[in-house]
This record gives structure tokens, C-alpha cells and sequence, in this order.
């Protein structure tokens, strides 16, 4: 007798073994219809899965996200069919699942195109309307090598030579397409039905630009149509949002191949980082944080003790000067030390907090560069803090409520948690490793932050939390972050007088609230369409005359906004009042005032509120107390 525990706790008995299948038929037939895959025993499998022995199962359907990853894996093998039904010679290679999709790589004698796209996809929708059941057969991996080597898939056969030759390989077939995969997939082709192409791009074989450049087919699978609808709009409305499109529109930056990764901010855009540098100061100042200012390039033997020469060497810039090689820093951790132990520390001290807006860069791909958001020149809000062991709570405690209200300030409040616990290659004590976890999950708790746990993706010396946010588009972006790091104060040699006159290493918490002000300052743009609220607004308030005749009085309302800590500007041009208001609202100005003969009389301006608003004739002085009103964080639209 072979007993199957379901999700509810509830035991199913069966008298010989059964498949996933059978399981959900005999609980109902709906489920038996809407069953993609199963998991038994927490691993994820097909439904034909038999399953021989006392087991815990769970049913996998389209509402689960372990079902979308089924029916995206499974779409991106529907995507293979359809290339080698439409182009035979074409050869397969790896086709993984991907945030929001998938992609396939192909060897081909040309890339695809755009209009080989629209066939493919068509071709899949063709397939998965035959409804063709999806088949598992397992194979010696000298078999499968042979099989795929007789089908001319060298590209599979040199994957499968590369398993170890004790091992059998899973292969998977629809129709006349054979695979190999360790799958789940989904039970039959049919169940494939709301996906698309996206686009084609280039792709090394195997990551290694020595090798064949293939091409990547990139595609979207979801469980229902309206996913589907929502994601494509989605897409729509980011490509509208592209902070480097918003960027030249508002003039703010530009980046250039004489200085790739890096960014010319013009005055508009540097208006943004001096806000938000000058809150996040504010931020250190009120919170116990001392701003300190490291070098920029360090001796090498610095970078060596300190570990990053061994593990990060390849992502650092250097230069030499007097026979000794230098680094760039690409984080300021280890400057911080120095500042740390250039003096002598009490434990009465702790926590001893750092703040710094340290510039720093590193040598990224030039193929993963993207606009501001993606540089190899950059500056973090970047914080450390010293601490005993036993303060490691309170303080993440404290900077998890901190960074909360940063986040409401600049206008996100969905914020995801996470924790990266112990690697199984890791240092220290389990004890330590215990405390520390529980520290972190303890603060988040007390902080009422919901966390999920990523076992095992701590660093080899610490566990950390990462924060993201959610944006006006629901991207996740991750920015903050507490990394507890007992590590590199040993390394170099931080140490504190204890309360019983011993020399102890303190712990360092590394903390960032916003991470990189460019990409930050990238997400923000984005998150408004570059619609910022008044407070961050480079350019707050145009003031434009109708006529020269107004010229004067428009002058004297912009200096009388400026002394209330208004940015304004005067439009005295002389083009017509229609054209300076249309051209104004392409800037996204959150308030144009217009004076004409009346308002300079009366002492008023006809105020437009961002969004062709018309909020009506009002005097100078109530204007200047609605904009002060909304020149401070957390204010969020304009009225």
C-alpha cells in the first residue's frame, strides 16, 4: 500500500504505484484537467511521474508560479519544434527559462529576422492546436550522444558528452521534435497557448566569444490571455518610460563611446542628483551617521589583504605610477576601514556609524551597459557600521526602518524582502552564523517586513538582506541592501577595547538605502515617466509672459520663488502664449504661470498644473504657499 500526502495533510492510499496523473484524477476531474506537472517530495515533475512509495505530492496548475515556469519551459521547446519544422537545417541548443519568458538559441547560416519571427510564431500556434502529448524516455548518455550525433544536433551531442558516462539523460518528444531536457513540461502541446516572440539577438556558444556566434529567439509563455495582455502593455508603457528617452527630451544626461559607462549629467539632470543626494545627507545627519571622504585609487597590497584583488580583480580599473600598481576602488569598503582603524575604539563607541557618497568603478562588459542605469562609473549612498555582535539586530532593526521611509519619501511603499543565508562553503562558527540569521530575521519581523528566505546565497562570511522595490509599472528593482561582515575587519586588522580591556574584531554591517544614484536616479525617472514631483523636479515653475509689456512683474514673481526655495525660471519670449505653454508642458514642468496686463495689476498669475490642469487666477503669494507646500519629500503630485 502506497500512501500520498496532499497540501491539506489529507493521505491518499493507492495498492500499486501511481502516477501524478492518476493522483489528480482520483481527487476530480477538474483537477485532473487543469494538472501541469507535480511535486513530490518538493521536486518538481512531469504528470506521468510514477510514484512508488510513501510520498508528500502537490498538484502544479497554471495558478501556481512553479506551472508558468512549466509552461514557459515547455514553450520554449514548442519554439525549437516550430524552427526545425519551418527551417530543418537549423540546429538546437540550450533554451532556458528566463524572468517573464524564455529563449532558444539556434545555430543557423543566418540570423533570424524579424519576418522569420512572425513565421515561427505562427508555426508554434499551428503545432500546440494538435494537441500532441509531450513523452519522457530516458536513455545512457552514450545512446543519447549516438542519437542525437545520427539526428546532425552536434550542438546536443556535445552537451550530453559532457555528463559524466555513468549517468542515463531524460529526452523529450512532441510530434516529430525530440529534445533533450530534464524537464517537467506540460502534459500535451495544448496547453501551450498564450505566448509570443519578442526579439532576436546574438549569442556566443557556450558564453566564450571564441565560439560560433549563434542566434537567440527570445519569447514570452503566461497561463491565460489577459497575463499575456498585461505584460505587452506593460512592455509598452516601459518602452514609453525609458529613462534615456526621458533623458534627452528633459535634457538631463548623455553618455558617450569616448566615455563608455560613464555619464555627462547636464544641469537639468544634476539638479535631480543634487536633491537626492543632498535628502539622502540629511538622511546621515539625522540618523547618527558620520560622512567620511576615501581615496580614490589604493595600492594594490590594500586590495589584496582586503580579498577583492583575488575575487574581483577582472572587474577593476588600474593604472601605475613609481613602479607600484594602483586600484581604482570599485566599492569603499576597505577605505572605510582605514578611517576605522586610524584610531583607537572603544566598545562604548559602537555602533560607530560611516556614511559616505563614495564615487567608485568598475570594469563592467561594455555589452551589459544601459544607459544610467547600468554604468562602470558610479556613486552609492554607501554606509558601514561597526558593531558588536550582540547590537547586530537593533542596528538592522533601525536601518530597516530608515530605509522604509526613504522609500515613502521618494513614493514607493510595496517593498520586498529577502534573506541570504549560509552557503554550504562558508567561515566561521555555525553558533555565529546562527546569531547573525537570527539577528536579521528578527529586525525584519520587529519591523513588520514580511521575508523570504534564499537559502544559501549569503556570502561565505555573512548573511544579508536585500531590499527591492516595486515600481508604478510592478518591476522590481533591487537597491537597498545589510550585509553583515565579520570577514574583512579581521583581514585588516579592525579591533576594538572590550569592556574587559581585550582587543576584539568588530563586526561591519555594509548598508545602502537607494545603492547607485545614477540608477536610482534611472528608476525614478521611470517611475514618474519623467513626470517628477515638484520637490524632485529639476525645473519646478515657468513663469511666461503674454506680452514684453509683462517682462518685468514675470521677473519679479520668479526672485520671489526663488527666495521661498523655488526653482523657477522666466519665459519672457516672444512667441505667442500658446506655443511657450505647449513647449513648457513637454518639459513636464509641474506648474506653468502665466502672467498677462490683468495678473500684473492684480498681483496674480493663471496657474496650469502639470496635465493641462487649468487651476485659475490666484495671487502670488497663495501660488508660492502652494509650491512650498509640495517642495518637500514624501509629497508626491502636484495638485
Amino acid at each position: 500500500m502506497i500512501q500520498v500526502q496532499l497540501p491539506d495533510g489529507s493521505k491518499r492510499p493507492f495498492d500499486k504505484p501511481v502516477s501524478v496523473a492518476e493522483v489528480a484524477a482520483s481527487i476530480g476531474a477538474g483537477l485532473a484537467k487543469a494538472a501541469l506537472a507535480g511535486k513530490v517530495d518538493g521536486k518538481l515533475v512531469d504528470t506521468s511521474f510514477v510514484i512508488d512509495k510513501d510520498a508528500q505530492l502537490a498538484i502544479v496548475t497554471e495558478k501556481d508560479a512553479d506551472g508558468v515556469d512549466v509552461i514557459r519551459h515547455s514553450t520554449a521547446h514548442l519554439l525549437a519544434y516550430a524552427v526545425k519544422e519551418l527551417y530543418p537545417e537549423a540546429q538546437v541548443t540550450i533554451g532556458p527559462v528566463i524572468d517573464d519568458g524564455f529563449y532558444y538559441d539556434f545555430s543557423y547560416k543566418r540570423p533570424f529576422t524579424l519576418e522569420d519571427l512572425e513565421k515561427i510564431e505562427a508555426k508554434m500556434a499551428e503545432l500546440a492546436k494538435k494537441d500532441e502529448k509531450v513523452l519522457r524516455k530516458v536513455l545512457p548518455r552514450d545512446e543519447a550522444v549516438a542519437y542525437f550525433k545520427g539526428i546532425g544536433e552536434a550542438y546536443k551531442a556535445e552537451i550530453i558528452a559532457s555528463i559524466p558516462a555513468n549517468e542515463d539523460v531524460s529526452l523529450y518528444s512532441e510530434g516529430a521534435f525530440t529534445d533533450l531536457c530534464r524537464g517537467p513540461h506540460v502534459p500535451s502541446t495544448g496547453r501551450l497557448k498564450h505566448f509570443k516572440l519578442m526579439k532576436v539577438a546574438g549569442a556566443y556558444w557556450r558564453g566564450d566569444h571564441r565560439n560560433e556566434m549563434l542566434t537567440r529567439v527570445y519569447g514570452t509563455a503566461w497561463a491565460k490571455k489577459e497575463d499575456l495582455d498585461a505584460y505587452l502593455f506593460r512592455l509598452e508603457e516601459a518602452e514609453k518610460r525609458d529613462h534615456r528617452k526621458i533623458g534627452k527630451l528633459l535634457d538631463l544626461f548623455h553618455v558617450q563611446d569616448e566615455a563608455p559607462g560613464m555619464v555627462f549629467w547636464h544641469p537639468n539632470g544634476w539638479r535631480i542628483w543634487q536633491v537626492v543626494e543632498q535628502y539622502m545627507r540629511k538622511v546621515y545627519e539625522n540618523n547618527g551617521y558620520q560622512e567620511v571622504k576615501g581615496p580614490q585609487i589604493l595600492d594594490r597590497t590594500l586590495w589584496e589583504k582586503s580579498g577583492h584583488w583575488e575575487n574581483y580583480k577582472d572587474n577593476m580599473f588600474t593604472t601605475e605610477s613609481e613602479k607600484r600598481t594602483y586600484a581604482v576602488k570599485p566599492m569603499n569598503c576597505p577605505g572605510h576601514l582605514q578611517i576605522y582603524n586610524a584610531g583607537l575604539h572603544s566598545y562604548k563607541e559602537l555602533p560607530l556609524r560611516y556614511g559616505e557618497f563614495g564615487s567608485c568603478h568598475r570594469n563592467e562588459s561594455s555589452g551589459s551597459l544601459h544607459g544610467i542605469m547600468r554604468v562602470r562609473g558610479f556613486t552609492q549612498d554607501d554606509g558601514h557600521i561597526f558593531v558588536m555582535e550582540d547590537q547586530i539586530q537593533a542596528e538592522c532593526l533601525a536601518f530597516t526602518r530608515l530605509l522604509q521611509k526613504v522609500y515613502a519619501d521618494f513614493g514607493f511603499t510595496d517593498i520586498i524582502y529577502k534573506i541570504s543565508t549560509r552557503p554550504e562553503k562558508r567561515i566561521g562558527s555555525e553558533e555565529s552564523w546562527d546569531k547573525a540569521e537570527k539577528a536579521l530575521m528578527d529586525a525584519l519581523d520587529a519591523a513588520g517586513a514580511p521575508w523570504e528566505e534564499l537559502k544559501g546565497e549569503g556570502a561565505f562570511y555573512g548573511p544579508k538582506i536585500e531590499y527591492s522595490l516595486k515600481d508604478a509599472l510592478g518591476r522590481v528593482w533591487q537597491c537597498g541592501t545589510m550585509q553583515v561582515d565579520p570577514n574583512m575587519p579581521a583581514r585588516l586588522g579592525a579591533e576594538y577595547v572590550a569592556e574587559d580591556n581585550s582587543r576584539k574584531t568588530p563586526i561591519m554591517l555594509h548598508r545602502a538605502i537607494v545603492g547607485s544614484l545614477e540608477r536610482f536616479i534611472g528608476i525614478l525617472i521611470e517611475n514618474y515617466a519623467g513626470a517628477l514631483p515638484l520637490w524632485l523636479a529639476p525645473r519646478q515653475i515657468a513663469v511666461a509672459s503674454i506680452t514684453s509689456d509683462q517682462n518685468e512683474y514675470a521677473e519679479t514673481v520668479v526672485n520671489r520663488l526663488k527666495a521661498a526655495g523655488i526653482r523657477a525660471e522666466a519665459d519672457l519670449r516672444a512667441d505667442k502664449i500658446s506655443y511657450k505653454i505647449r513647449e513648457l508642458s513637454l518639459q513636464k514642468l509641474p506648474y506653468i504661470a502665466v502672467v498677462g496686463g490683468k495678473e500684473a495689476e492684480q498681483g496674480a498669475v493663471a496657474v496650469r498644473g502639470r496635465g493641462n490642469q487649468d487651476l485659475g487666477v490666484m495671487p502670488v503669494e497663495k501660488f508660492i504657499e502652494l509650491a512650498v507646500s509640495q517642495n518637500r519629500p514624501g509629497m508626491h503630485k502636484t495638485i
